[in-house]
């Protein structure tokens, strides 16, 4: 936080990311308005998912080749205007509308992600980006507490073209931030010793990168585990402990507070912990707190129990992102950044895709509870993934120049 420029950078994501959880809790409800279908509400959160991998040679060589930062206000200007069709969504014959300015948010979208996180170690060096990335973190933590019942409330009292205003403000501020980031003099990276040549870029180049694979692989098979948590959650609330809507949204915003302690410890710690470590224990520690939630359920069904858990939880969530984020800024130089976080996007969009249709599909057949099982069982999945994986990509990357990135120029 003593660097000005990254503290406009956290500045813009708290933002930004409080308007996007206005329309985060906002759009699945208009949806499920509309259509009064749960498959329609479905079919919302994987159209989201499309872009990330549709997208991601373009996204790859995007974020590699051009500004970071033009990138990232060049993302946050069109998801202003996409939301601007909102304003005429009124009746269930406008819910086309509604499933374009999804699929436009997620494509741009897409494409400011993998520019932050490679943008963020030029800002504060990456002897610091432990610290930086579980600051970075707190923002989605802060706007899920502020947005997220904000939004609710505003559809209730309001209209969807309020809620649209608001986060089109929310986005319009947050490009002004990152816009008064300093310009980078290289942004890509070393320069190369022959301009003439294109330096070799994309998603398959950063996957034939064998550190850069272990990372992206250790990512999707989590990201399987949170499709599946994502869609048997509520069931999880109302059919096997017996709660209530209520119980629904308390043990979801919980989940907020262990993650914010955590986020908190790291910007003040982090970085004096090794980022491999630190996502060895985030793997490991999310395995036994998953397991000792669904299984709890054999004993108790007492809500007080629950929140406990899932607040808790929310402690090695940020440990295994912040730490997995950090290993995969050490082991691409800046110029391949872009490319390595559009790998981790397509990775992380494909293993959601996975468990969500998989959850759909099976949940009726099979019931909640085994597929819980199963979900924590790709935990362990990923936990022992990481400890096989990445102490290799630790040992591999240590030799490399990539870990001796030079320092970044004066102006940024």
């Amino acid at each position: 936080m003593a660097v000005p420029a990254f503290r406009r950078l956290w500045l813009a994501g708290l933002v930004s990311d409080t308007g996007d959880w206005l329309m985060f809790i906002a759009l699945p409800l208009v949806v499920l308005q509309l259509t009064g279908s749960a498959v329609g509400t479905s079919f919302a959160f994987l159209l989201e998912l499309a872009p990330p991998v549709l997208l991601a040679p373009v996204i790859a060589r995007v974020t590699d080749r051009l500004s970071h930062r033009l990138v990232m206000v060049v993302a946050m200007v069109g998801q202003a205007l996409t939301l601007l069709p909102l304003l005429l969504v009124h009746a269930a014959s406008d819910l086309p509308v509604v499933y374009g300015v999804i699929v436009a948010q997620a494509s741009f979208g897409a494409f400011f992600l993998p520019a932050k996180n490679a943008l963020l170690p030029t800002l504060v060096g990456l002897e610091r980006a432990n610290s930086a990335n579980a600051l970075v973190g707190l923002n989605n933590d802060f706007g899920r507490i502020v947005g997220g019942p904000l939004g609710g409330v505003l559809l209730a009292v309001g209209s969807l073209s309020a809620i649209a205003l608001m986060d089109v403000a929310s986005y319009v501020v947050a490009a002004a931030l990152v816009l008064s980031l300093p310009r980078r003099t290289n942004p890509g990276g070393p320069p190369s010793t022959n301009p003439s040549v294109p330096k070799p870029s994309g998603v398959l180049h950063a996957l034939n990168d064998r550190p850069t694979l272990h990372l992206v692989l250790v990512n999707t098979v989590a990201s399987v585990a949170q499709g599946l948590f994502l869609v048997l959650f509520v069931f999880f609330v109302t059919d096997v402990i017996r709660g209530n809507e209520a119980d629904v949204g308390l043990l979801r915003g919980v989940q907020a507070i262990g993650a914010i302690g955590a986020g908190l410890a790291l910007g003040v710690l982090g970085a004096k912990i090794n980022a491999l470590r630190l996502t060895l224990i985030g793997a490991s520690t999310f395995t036994v707190i998953t397991v000792l939630c669904w299984n709890a359920s054999f004993v108790t069904h007492a809500v007080p129990l629950y929140a406990l858990l899932f607040a808790t939880i929310g402690v090695p969530a940020v440990f295994m992102g912040a730490g997995l984020t950090s290993l995969l800024q050490q082991a691409t130089r800046g110029a391949h950044r872009g490319s390595a976080f559009a790998a981790l996007g397509l990775g992380q969009a494909i293993g959601q895709a996975i468990g969500i249709t998989a959850a759909g599909l099976l949940q009726e057949p099979l019931g909640t509870l085994p597929l819980l099982e199963v979900q924590a069982g790709t935990y362990a999945l990923t936990a022992l993934l990481a400890f096989v994986l990445l102490p290799r990509r630790s040992r591999a990357a240590s030799g490399r120049p990539a870990l001796s990135e030079p320092a970044p120029s004066s102006s940024g």
